[in-house]
C-alpha cells in the first residue's frame, strides 16, 4: 500500500512544499484510491451478478 505521509514529505524536492501543494497532492492520492476502489467494486458486482444468474439458470433447469 501506498505510504499515506507520502503527500507531506519535501524530501523529494529539497524545499518546503506549501500547504496547498500537501492539498493536492492528499485530494489527487485520495481520488486514484477511490477510482481503483470502484474498479473493484465493479468487477465484484460483475462477478455476483454472474453467480445469481447461474443460480437461478439451475433451479429453471431443475423444474
Amino acid at each position: 500500500m501506498f505510504p499515506f505521509n507520502v503527500w507531506y514529505s519535501s524530501c523529494y524536492s529539497g524545499e518546503s512544499v506549501s500547504r496547498k501543494t500537501q492539498l493536492e497532492r492528499k485530494l489527487r492520492f485520495l481520488k486514484t484510491m477511490r477510482d481503483d476502489l470502484e474498479t473493484k467494486l465493479a468487477g465484484l458486482n460483475a462477478a455476483i451478478s454472474k453467480v445469481e444468474q447461474q443460480l437461478s439458470q439451475e433451479d429453471v433447469t431443475r423444474v
